[in-house]
């Protein structure tokens, strides 16, 4: 309905008689639709506005049980709409809100933190020398924990490297 009442109120009449050609008795039968459809518009406005009650003394004189009547004149009388108080879902849904982006702005903090590591990182490794003339110290100097785990290694009178021949296999065969 509201569709229809849209698409009533945004129809241009003068562009259609103008460019169907419109001419005439056809033109002015149009033009008697518009004022029709105008009034009938204004009065439904008009009816809309009014206070919309219910004649009770109408239906007392038509029909017999009165009982009925009384019984639903007493509930149109007494009926009030429903309120509702939404203040809490209203602050709970607030407070939520907050949290929200109070762990947004941490999470993009978190981000940030990672994303200058990795450009770091990747800067790193866009730098880095080839493999073939990095020297052992180089290496040692890039991760200490290398160095550190080659010298207990060596205290303890490990010389080989766990899981290296599991996984290399064993080249002393050549």
């Amino acid at each position: 309905m509201a569709a229809s009442r849209s698409a009533a109120l945004k129809v241009d009449w003068a562009k259609i008689t103008s460019s169907l050609g419109l001419k005439g008795q056809t033109a002015a039968a149009l033009q008697a639709f518009k004022k029709r459809n105008d009034d009938a518009r204004r009065k439904l406005q008009a009816l809309s506005d009014q206070p919309q009650s219910v004649d009770f003394q109408q239906y007392r004189s038509t029909l017999k049980n009165q009982a009925i009547i009384n019984e639903i004149e007493n509930h149109v009388k007494t009926f009030k709409p429903v309120t509702y108080d939404v203040g809490r879902q209203i602050k709970a849904i607030e407070a939520f809100e907050a949290q929200a982006v109070k762990n947004a702005e941490e999470t993009k903090g978190t981000v940030d933190l990672e994303i200058k590591t990795l450009e770091k990182t990747l800067q790193n490794i866009e730098e880095a020398r080839p493999f073939e003339d990095l020297t052992v110290d180089d290496v040692a100097a890039a991760e200490p924990a290398i160095d550190k785990r080659t010298t207990q290694l060596v205290t303890k009178g490990r010389w080989t490297v766990p899981g290296y021949k599991e996984t290399f296999g064993d080249l002393s065969i050549l």
